[in-house]
């Protein structure tokens, strides 16, 4: 299995986490964004988008490329059955999914590299107003999932005692947020939420400068 990623990515972010809950052993290749390896023409042969993560499961007649961070979560998933990173139930597992999707659909896109490079050039946006719009959304989504976790007994992860899919996605969020000076106060479940995920060998090995391209 190999796993294309970069140290900084959010999504790949999400995507290691996965794989370490799962103790899945892949061959990790760095495409480095800041460099626009993600452009090179062999790497968009395997991802139009030109976006990280993408997984390769197999080879030969038997190869099978997957792009987009929920996709693959949700594969890992289904191939390894434990730990299980969806609830047993249909409506745990659509809740789960809503949670995951609030930040990946509606936050994370405002405030990646390409969004942000294009408010540099052509919008000629200055430092200042870049981070005004990003601490804007990234605050939005933050306080629309922390009224849903609100609204939820309170657990050591977002839906129970155990990780899954929400957490996969909330932790990143908020290391991108830290990342960008955003007030983090006002969102105490989701502070308790990443505290405790933290504290899981899983996710603590999956941060971003713990991994071998950090720069």
């Amino acid at each position: 299995m190999i796993f294309y990623d970069y140290f900084r990515s959010s999504a790949g972010y999400r995507v290691r986490i996965a794989l370490n809950l799962k103790n899945i052993s892949v061959e990790r290749r760095t495409v480095s964004l800041i460099n626009n390896a993600n452009h090179h023409p062999e790497y968009v042969a395997l991802n139009p988008q030109g976006f990280v993560p993408s997984l390769i499961d197999g080879d030969g007649a038997d190869k099978f490329q997957l792009t987009q961070s929920m996709a693959i979560i949700e594969y890992l998933d289904e191939r390894f059955a434990t730990p299980a990173l969806l609830p047993d139930s249909v409506q745990g597992r659509a809740q789960a999914r809503a949670l995951a999707l609030m930040l990946a659909c509606d936050v994370h896109p405002l405030n990646n590299k390409r969004i942000l490079d294009y408010l540099s050039v052509p919008l000629n946006l200055d430092k200042d107003q870049k981070a005004a719009w990003t601490n804007k959304w990234i605050s939005d989504g933050l306080r629309a999932f922390e009224a849903q976790l609100a609204s939820l007994p309170v657990q050591p992860y977002c839906l129970g005692d155990a990780p899954g899919i929400a957490d996969i996605f909330l932790i990143p969020q908020i290391a991108s947020a830290q990342r960008f000076s955003v007030d983090l106060n006002p969102y105490p479940r989701c502070m308790a939420v990443y505290a405790h995920a933290m504290q899981h060998p899983a996710f603590d090995a999956a941060q971003p400068m713990k991994q071998t391209d950090a720069n």
